[in-house]
């Protein structure tokens, strides 16, 4: 009987002692997850967001740069490789912005990292106004190249069908539109973006800008 006693002691020594480590070790995986969602909250945009994001901003460089050393186009203006090239981005870039556009509805951005309210407010103005005209531009430029009479290939792959006939009637304005919109507005709200993201990085020294790149 003292065996059985001891043995049975032990047994529930031993069996208070596991049900301690085994609460032990969920409280640390409680709290250790608690500390990745919270950095993941922080940190948030997805490997994904930040790919998008950095080929539109690559794109658009790119195309600037095509952009001022193309030709001035005339009515006797016939598409080279410049124009073409000019054609070809435009395109990827409308297309890579929708697709950004569909992850961020299906995929929330991260929480604000203690930015005064009137800051996240005008940065989702200036984020919604890019966005924008990276959509109008683009179209833009597609509907004067078919008012135009040219043809929209995407790296001589595929032609794209003209939005309209040539020299159609109530068109003609397509084309200042879109040198307007590019060169003015959207270098504009490009300076501010880039500009705020500075100032994050720079001044407030927090982390807005580390969340955007690579392992951040």
């Amino acid at each position: 009987m003292a065996v059985d006693d001891w043995l049975a002691g032990t047994l529930l020594m031993r069996q208070s002692q596991l049900e301690s480590y085994i609460g032990r070790v969920l409280v640390f995986c409680h709290r250790h997850s608690m500390k990745t969602s919270s950095r993941i909250v922080e940190s948030g945009y997805t490997p994904t967001a930040k790919l998008l994001h950095w080929v539109v901003a690559a794109l658009m460089i790119a195309q600037f740069t095509i952009a001022w050393f193309m030709p001035h186009i005339g009515r006797d203006t016939k598409p080279d490789t410049i124009i073409n090239l000019h054609f070809s981005l435009g395109i990827l870039i409308l297309a890579i912005v929708v697709v950004r556009l569909g992850w961020r509805w299906t995929h929330s951005e991260p929480a604000p990292l203690g930015i005064p309210p009137w800051q996240v407010r005008s940065a989702r103005v200036v984020h919604a106004m890019l966005y924008l005209l990276l959509l109008i531009i683009p179209l833009l430029g597609w509907m004067n190249a078919s008012w135009r009479g040219f043809d929209v290939t995407v790296f001589g792959l595929f032609r794209l069908p003209r939005l309209m006939a040539t020299r159609a009637s109530g068109f003609g304005w397509t084309g200042d539109v879109h040198i307007v919109l590019s060169w003015y507005v959207m270098l504009t709200f490009v300076g501010l973006h880039v500009a705020a993201a500075l100032y994050h990085a720079l001044v407030r020294r927090d982390h807005v800008l580390a969340r955007m790149l690579p392992g951040g």
